[in-house]
């Protein structure tokens, strides 16, 4: 079936585009009675349904913003998601959601495609490897917010966990059950600001109660290769960790998977608390102890902050920091007496 087009309802009800382009966009004052009830029988006869963006590209604003993220399966990606749209459509605005599994390419052809699209603002989760890009996109005028990460300083408008605070109240939970050889399993963090403030948190929590940093404890993990040291290898040195600090839900997944294949319990044999909710997890078998963000706010949060930047171009930029918590579960233990 042939796509109706503008103009096919304007042939049909007998006037010229742009009386139809003023009827679709309510503006009746010059237009009679005869005329509109013509051109609304045109639309009904043709099936013609108007596209809202392609209406609105001569406007000031289309009511479309863009969203960009990492990984739409995601967890606390969805539940984001789920903030921005409910926000949106409770300001009458369209959420385009793309994904980039973590590719600065597509993530740039993403970008592009939207200011192509002449979406009024852009809330993304980048890569950090497009900063440059996005400034320019900013200067040009289109508003953007940042969430999930914060990279190197540079992003403007920023919405973010208080993740220094919640890797302090992470570790001195574990202290406070006699934990001190805290391992810190987490993804290279020199270059992400964001990961970085959860080792300082890490690290401020030692501190505090007089415990040494033992370089040994920070255990990486990358995406494509997993663990640098097997957790089963470390769990064996003489120096072996009673506790796990995981800094990412994929990193906890792992190491679970690992724990379990080695028959390594928990609590019994380690504790350990993850950064990020897991799915279901009153099902396990032991349900881990987590840092809860709070992903459904920060969604909200950041369209809210978008549209006042789409309102507002002159709005002074913005570092909105949400606030996590502990949910305990029973992957925790105190430590037994040596």
């Amino acid at each position: 079936m042939a796509k109706v087009r503008l103009i096919d309802v304007a042939q049909l009800a007998s006037v010229s585009k742009s009386t139809v382009s003023q009827y679709l966009n309510g503006r009746f004052d010059y237009m009679s009675k005869e005329t509109q009830i013509r051109i609304r029988a045109a639309i009904k006869e043709l099936d013609y349904v108007p596209n809202p963006i392609a209406r609105n590209l001569k406007a000031d604003k289309t009511k479309t913003i863009g969203v960009i993220v990492r990984d739409i399966t995601g967890f606390d990606t969805s539940r984001t998601i789920r903030g921005v749209d409910d926000f949106c459509k409770n300001n009458d605005y369209n959420a385009l959601i793309y994904n980039t599994d973590f590719d600065p390419e597509i993530e740039a052809k993403s970008l592009e495609a939207l200011y192509q699209m002449r979406v009024d603002g852009i809330i993304i989760a980048s890569s950090g490897k497009n900063n440059q890009l996005i400034a320019q996109y900013i200067q040009k005028g289109m508003p953007i917010v940042h969430f999930q990460l914060e990279h190197d300083g540079s992003e403007k408008n920023l919405i973010l966990s208080d993740y220094r605070q919640a890797a302090f109240d992470a570790t001195e939970y574990l202290i406070n059950l006699g934990h001190k050889r805290i391992c810190f399993m987490t993804q290279d963090f020199k270059n992400v600001k964001s990961r970085n403030e959860r080792y300082l948190g890490y690290v401020s929590a030692l501190e505090k109660h007089n415990i040494s940093i033992e370089p040994a404890l920070i255990q990486y993990w990358q995406r494509e290769t997993g663990f640098a040291q097997s957790p089963k290898s470390m769990l064996e040195s003489a120096a072996a960790p009673t506790a796990f600090f995981t800094q990412h839900l994929a990193i906890t997944t792992e190491l679970l998977t690992h724990l379990n294949q080695e028959n390594i319990t928990i609590p019994d044999d380690v504790s350990l608390i993850g950064f990020d909710d897991i799915p279901m997890a009153e099902f396990f078998k032991v349900p881990v102890t987590v840092i809860k963000q709070e992903p459904y706010i920060i969604g909200k949060e950041a369209a809210k902050l978008l549209l006042e930047n789409i309102n507002d171009k002159d709005r002074h930029s913005q570092k909105i920091m949400i606030s996590c918590s502990i949910t305990q579960r029973q992957s925790c233990s105190a430590l037994k007496s040596e």
